[in-house]
């Protein structure tokens, strides 16, 4: 049966070379020099190191889908980082369960969810992407691709993310603490850890020289989520857009409030309709409020977009969210976002 799978997997890839083939295969930073703006964006602190890596890929010649691979596969093996990858909080019955989508924009996709037992979401969407004719798998069909395609079988529940989840089922207390990546950063330990109460993620945006872009976005979800609860991270038009001539967006916060408004794709039509991504992020986490009322009321969500100029706009429901940016010269900086609501 697992030949015949690998058989039919071999006969598609021609068809999925054809989205492939759109990755950019190019020196994604050719001329970058030449070109003011943005190069790499992502979201909070620990994006700088993520985007640190995603510049490197792309100087020694990786395409931009390389770059935003490489740069999201950092935090996914912090064993200090809890809300992405390796060591992230399990569901609550004790299983760490990882979401991710990679896409380009020239409608590349590949996304899986509910995957077990692999380190690397991100590298198994772009399997998808690149050697299915699907765009998303999920829970075991995407784990069982994974072994397929000889990904390794790795044990993500850490001692120590085991704990939390332990000292969690005493109380079983499920609301979210917000921004607490950026309380906890550096905080007499080493790496970047997550809350022992969040749900984020990173997210990835890159450019070109020449305006191509693409995008990432991996996560092991809220901590101690009910088993099979998908956020908004590997939701194409949630957690991550990126539409060729205009520009992308990615999002982070309570998964669920954005995918009520497909946020992403709401910011990216928007600066398709003449906003700047900073109003068109702006707009996206109003409408969430307006629409949500008291129901958001602690809950935080923010937006990250850049055009295909790399400008950018940041912008979330509470004070908190940071996001790293990285220009031509491979100089990276950690930004605060401004807020709707004071904290």
């Amino acid at each position: 049966m697992i030949e015949g799978r690998r058989s039919f997997l071999g006969g598609v890839t021609s068809l999925a070379g054809i989205g492939a083939g759109l990755a950019m295969p190019v020196r994604a930073l050719a001329n970058a020099a030449a070109a003011p703006g943005a190069m790499i964006v992502s979201t909070w602190d620990f994006g700088a190191p993520a985007n640190d890596a995603a510049f490197a890929k792309g100087r020694s010649g990786g395409s931009l889908i390389d770059m935003v691979e490489a740069g999201v596969m950092v935090p996914e093996a912090d064993p200090n980082n809890h809300s992405v990858g390796y060591s992230g909080y399990p569901d609550r019955d004790g299983h760490v369960t990882l979401d991710a989508v990679i896409m380009d924009d020239a409608g590349g996709v590949g996304a899986v969810a509910a995957l077990e037992d692999t380190v690397h979401a991100i590298s198994v969407a772009r399997a998808v992407m690149e050697h299915t004719p699907h765009t998303f798998l999920v829970g075991e069909g995407a784990t069982r691709f994974a072994r397929d395609r000889g990904f390794p079988r790795v044990n993500l529940l850490t001692p120590e993310a085991e704990k939390a989840w332990r000292d969690w089922l005493k109380t079983q207390n499920y609301k979210p603490v917000a921004n607490s990546e950026t309380g906890t950063y550096g905080a007499g330990r080493p790496g970047t850890p997550g809350g022992a109460l969040d749900h984020d993620t990173i997210g990835m945006l890159a450019r070109d020289a020449s305006g191509r872009m693409a995008g990432a976005c991996t996560t092991s979800g809220m901590a101690f989520k009910m088993r099979g609860r998908v956020g908004d991270s590997p939701q194409v038009g949630s957690g991550l857009y990126v539409e060729r001539g205009v520009g992308g967006a990615t999002s982070t916060g309570l998964g669920e409030e954005v995918t009520r408004t497909c946020g992403t794709a709401r910011v990216v039509a928007s600066m398709r309709h003449g906003m700047m991504p900073q109003a068109a992020c702006e707009e996206a986490a109003k409408h969430i409020a307006s629409l949500r009322g008291d129901a958001i009321k602690g809950v935080q969500v923010g937006f990250l977009a850049m055009d295909t100029r790399g400008r950018i706009g940041a912008f979330c429901l509470l004070p908190g969210f940071t996001y790293a940016v990285t220009d031509a010269a491979g100089r990276t900086r950690v930004e605060k976002a401004p807020s709707l609501f004071k904290a």
